[in-house]
């Protein structure tokens, strides 16, 4: 496992008094998270959302399989960051098969929450034959109800792969996504009002050979993340920053975030896997998150550890600043406790 360097951040509120609903907490990314109850929190390559006053942490329950096999959707809630409880978990009931890449969105036209998840029948990657199932909730612990187990995602009819959600500020929907026979084409997808589907708008090839990729909101521009090929790999991925005006692009690439140094090695070994918005008592601090693969020392890949970036940092331009490996950090976060 790589050593992380001992940096720390702090997001404080200039001396003023928390409130009832804020607190300053410590995010820890050299031990393992755990429940109330002791238990390593076994979820990976989700998101993490805010609901209604309360933290929601959805990922793949690997356990200690090989991640090839019929993993779990699991959610995790929280009030304040640290103390998280297990909720259940996501589908169940569902066919046999690999799951992976979770992520849930509240839809405010329907007042349902949104499940959207990758999954396919073989086990082995060369047949691989990818598929997105979405499903619905009333709360966002669940139980989801899959709508459609195999929705025909625009530009990538066969075999699709990573994708992830975002919701506009207007709560238009949309699905950033990979198209395994383009030579994993990153592409943007505007949603139906329901979330359900697709409308048949999409943005052009944002790059090619991509994975994980994610899409957040800051101010006027849009920022598409993506990294290139990395299954379960522990040295970690890139992360390649492309920017817009529109969310349907065009997209422009901007520099990488998690750089390789001299030797080789990254400076964070994770691939990427959510860009969290978290409220803050001055405004919103972006969280980049990514699964650090192979890093647990009892080597079961349900307890691989999961690094949360400090805040976000740009310039004046937009620029994503390089982010560090830091190994604790203190945010003063809004929610009920």
């Amino acid at each position: 496992m790589l050593a992380l360097f001992l940096a720390v951040c702090t997001v404080s509120c200039d001396g003023k008094r928390e409130s009832k609903n804020q607190k300053t907490v410590t995010i820890n990314n050299v031990a393992p998270r755990r429940d109330v109850t002791g238990e390593i929190i076994d979820a990976h390559d989700g998101c993490l959302q805010f609901f209604n006053g309360r933290y929601y942490l959805y990922g793949t329950a690997y356990g200690k399989t090989d991640g090839m096999t019929n993993n779990d959707f699991r959610v995790y809630s929280s009030p304040d960051l640290e103390r998280w409880t297990f909720e259940g978990t996501l589908l169940k009931e569902r066919p046999e098969a690999v799951y992976y890449r979770p992520y849930v969105v509240f839809n405010p036209n329907t007042h349902k929450y949104v499940l959207w998840y990758n999954w396919y029948l073989k086990r082995s990657l060369e047949d691989w034959n990818g598929q997105v199932g979405v499903a619905t909730s009333d709360t966002p612990v669940g139980p989801f109800k899959i709508i459609n187990p195999d929705v025909r995602v625009f530009g990538a009819a066969f075999r699709p792969g990573d994708g992830s959600l975002f919701v506009d500020d207007d709560g238009t929907g949309y699905y950033i996504f990979t198209a395994i026979y383009d030579g994993y084409a990153v592409c943007v997808a505007r949603l139906t009002p329901d979330y359900l589907g697709f409308t048949g708008r999409a943005s052009p090839i944002l790059a090619k050979g991509g994975e994980a990729p994610v899409l957040f909101r800051r101010g006027n521009l849009y920022y598409a993340l993506a990294g290139p090929l990395c299954n379960f790999c522990p040295e970690g991925s890139e992360v390649h920053v492309f920017t817009s005006t529109a969310p349907l692009g065009p997209y422009h690439e901007r520099s990488k975030i998690n750089y390789r140094s001299e030797n080789g090695a990254l400076t964070v070994p994770a691939q990427e896997t959510w860009v969290a918005r978290i409220p803050t008592p001055e405004g919103p601090a972006f969280i980049w998150m990514a699964d650090r693969w192979g890093s647990c020392p009892d080597g079961i890949k349900g307890h691989d550890f999961q690094f949360w970036s400090g805040p976000l940092k740009f310039d004046t331009n937009g620029n994503i600043l390089p982010i560090s490996n830091i190994a604790q950090w203190y945010i003063q976060r809004v929610g009920n406790d």
